[in-house]
């Protein structure tokens, strides 16, 4: 029988229910009683805290009380709040190199001229603007399983629209992440083949981009515009014709079996809950070493919800180079937020305090056990090329289609995508892992979950969970369907940042 309470540092101030537990229940030896009704995955005092006294979680601050607290009550945001302290960033005192892999594990995965190897094997085809998008979604829908039938080495054609493209300045930071963003799918090993589809008048013109993404596979990089082409009906009608001149070159890859150190694996997380900083996640941390000790690299990412902790990453940083990357960060949302009339605590979510979060300093504290231990050997702008292996961090919001969107770009070639409450999430073109963080949500949401973590509460040791991870990080890479290709997830959920004045 699993315990009601896990505590998880002797430090603790708060107690985490395992189960709903009722006012009058004795806990450790009858040394505690329960005094108000505490749902599954939330907090109650572990002793009395007085008021303005930091409260911990993970031997971490995770607030303040607001007001006395009494052993056994709930602690939750009607009694704790944020407050402001001193991180020790210990830049680099936590460094320890992970011992690697004697036999590297093996994939099978579909290489690429450029040496890039690919989970998938899809054309995508890419709006330059909003008032393409139409269009896009036409070309890419005409190509159904049936016609593709002919083609079995291919995935799909997969369509890439989004709201951005015009309103914004030619020149500016919104512009250049849009572009880093779009220029990252052209260059991405899980595409064959790239069709950029533009209005013609709008402010992110096609012909810049296709000059950023440099050398393709002859034939393999294409564009059309809308205007040019004498409208609508024209444009889909040619922009299915270059997708069928590159059907046959893209049926020519196979898999072949290529080595993990290949791999770029998304770390990320949504619809997080009490359990998520318990199971999950640091499951899901565990199999980020794993994939580095074999070679592989993964990202971690989510500033808004790294705020709080980055003093954990900052420890592990590889220089003070690194370190100080993050740091300005961290410091460059502070402004960001703040000139939008917006604070870093307006995350955790609604969903997120329902299911036991109080405060994004618990929050991200949870979050960044999904990096692991291992050294942190880079910190990126969006969309930016992932070019270090091991463990790196890339600056995205914590939202979760434009945070994936972002490590897509990057190169990630599947993403690990933890949730407590019940995500859906799914990216186009790049395969997303669901990990359910506890057991009641995998049997309630089996259509949307890959893989439960929950059963570390009931006694599975965290590396036999972590093991599964990596198992099925391998398994889908390698083909394996995962739940949300199944159910079609993924062409709305292509979302780049959007930063700036829209005009």
């Amino acid at each position: 029988m699993p315990s009601s309470v896990i505590r998880l540092h002797a430090s603790d101030d708060v107690l985490i229910a395992t189960m709903q537990l009722l006012p009058g229940t004795s806990l450790l030896a009858d040394k505690l009683v329960v005094r108000d009704l505490i749902p599954p995955g939330h907090k109650l005092a572990a002793h009395d805290i007085a008021q303005g006294a930091a409260v911990r979680r993970y031997n971490q601050i995770i607030g303040f009380a607001k007001v006395n607290i009494a052993a056994g009550q709930h602690v939750h945001s009607h009694n704790l709040g944020m407050g402001e302290f001193e991180r020790d960033y210990g830049i680099g005192q936590g460094v320890s190199e992970l011992p690697k892999a004697e036999h590297p594990a093996t994939f099978m995965g579909y290489k690429r001229p450029n040496g890039k190897v690919g989970t998938r094997n899809y054309i995508a085809i890419i709006a330059s603007v909003n008032c393409s998008a139409t269009v896009v979604r036409a070309i890419a829908s005409h190509f159904s399983r049936e016609k593709l039938a002919a083609y079995p080495n291919i995935d799909g054609v997969v369509a890439l629209p989004h709201p951005l493209g015009c309103g914004m300045g030619v020149v500016s930071e919104g512009m250049d992440i849009l572009r880093r963003t779009m220029v990252g799918y052209a260059r991405h090993p899980n595409f064959a083949g790239v069709l950029f589809v533009g209005l013609g008048c709008e402010q992110n013109q096609i012909a810049p981009i296709v000059e950023m993404v440099g050398a393709h596979d002859e034939g393999m990089l294409q564009q059309l515009v809308m205007q040019a082409e004498g409208g609508t009906t024209a444009a889909i009608k040619k922009g299915i014709a270059q997708v069928t001149s590159m059907l046959e070159r893209a049926n020519t890859y196979q898999r072949e079996k290529t080595s993990v150190s290949h791999l770029i694996v998304g770390l990320n997380c949504g619809g997080s809950d009490g359990y998520s900083g318990i199971t999950a996640n640091p499951a899901l941390g565990g199999a980020s070493d794993l994939l580095v000790a074999h070679g592989g690299t993964t990202i971690l990412s989510e500033t808004p919800e790294v705020y709080g902790a980055e003093h954990l990453l900052t420890r592990r940083a590889a220089s003070p180079e690194i370190a100080h990357k993050l740091i300005d960060r961290i410091k460059w949302w502070k402004d960001y937020t703040t000139r939008n009339g917006n604070q870093m605590d307006n995350n955790p979510s609604v969903g997120n305090k329902a299911g036991g979060l109080t405060t994004i300093l618990e929050k991200s504290l949870g979050a960044v056990a999904k990096g692991g231990t291992s050294t942190l050997n880079g910190v990126y702008l969006y969309a930016e090329p992932i070019t270090a292996k091991g463990f790196v961090y890339m600056d995205t919001p914590g939202y979760d289609p434009v945070s994936a969107t972002g490590q897509a770009a990057g190169g990630a070639q599947i993403i690990c995508f933890t949730t407590g409450r019940g995500s859906a999430f799914g990216c186009a073109g790049v395969p997303t892992i669901k990990l359910a963080t506890n057991n009641a949500l995998y049997e309630r949401m089996q259509d949307d979950m890959d893989v439960n973590c929950g059963d570390l509460i009931t006694g599975t040791p965290m590396t036999e969970i972590s093991q599964r991870i990596f198992d099925a990080i391998i398994r889908h890479a390698s083909g394996e369907k995962v739940r949300s290709e199944e159910l079609g997830y993924g062409n709305d959920e292509f979302l780049p940042w959007q930063v700036g004045a829209v005009m």
